[in-house]
């Protein structure tokens, strides 16, 4: 997994509530490298496991909700950082719409050995679009605050709906921008 992720994921924490209770999150986690992440390196996502077990017996909310607040985090470290791929992009459906074949294509510039989600657009409107997502880390949740965190980017309004597949690790999410 990619170290801006546990980076960010660590700036999270000491943002949102403090240095200190990031650093007892790392050591209580018992990780490989002790929480010395950095943004560029690639980290097993066992890790990312661990940290997140030890948040939600610390603050007593799900992983899920764990992932989604983390993922609306991120958008915004990730929009700060990497801008110049959100360039003439008017709207979530926009962003979406180019994700695998643009967005995640610079991603793997910058980090070859990135293992990113798949996302497919199935169908667009000016106001609605339906993704396919594939991921075998089950991450959805994340993907659904990084979704919700880019409408907000945007100033845009979305309901979203999110449906299991058959095909193992696959969601189909339904997203809707009010005009």
């Amino acid at each position: 997994m990619l170290g801006i992720v546990f980076t960010s994921l660590i700036e999270m924490l000491e943002d949102n509530v403090s240095p200190d209770f990031a650093d007892e999150v790392l050591e209580q986690a018992n990780l490989a490298n002790d929480g010395a992440f950095t943004a560029v390196g690639y980290y097993p996502f066992s890790e990312m496991q661990k940290l997140l077990l030890v948040l939600e017996q610390k603050t007593g909310t799900p992983v899920e909700q764990l992932l989604y607040d983390f993922g609306y985090y991120l958008f915004g470290k990730l929009a700060a950082k990497h801008g110049q791929v959100l360039s003439g992009k008017k709207n979530i459906l926009d962003v979406l719409n180019c994700l695998d074949n643009d967005i995640h294509v610079q991603v793997r510039k910058l980090y070859p050995d990135a293992d990113l989600p798949k996302f497919s657009v199935l169908s667009r409107t000016a106001t609605e679009m339906k993704l396919r997502y594939y991921s075998t880390r089950e991450l959805y949740t994340l993907a659904e605050g990084l979704m919700d965190g880019a409408a907000n980017h945007f100033g845009n309004k979305i309901q979203r709906q999110v449906v299991k597949l058959d095909e193992a690790h696959t969601y189909q999410f339904t997203i809707f921008m009010e005009a």
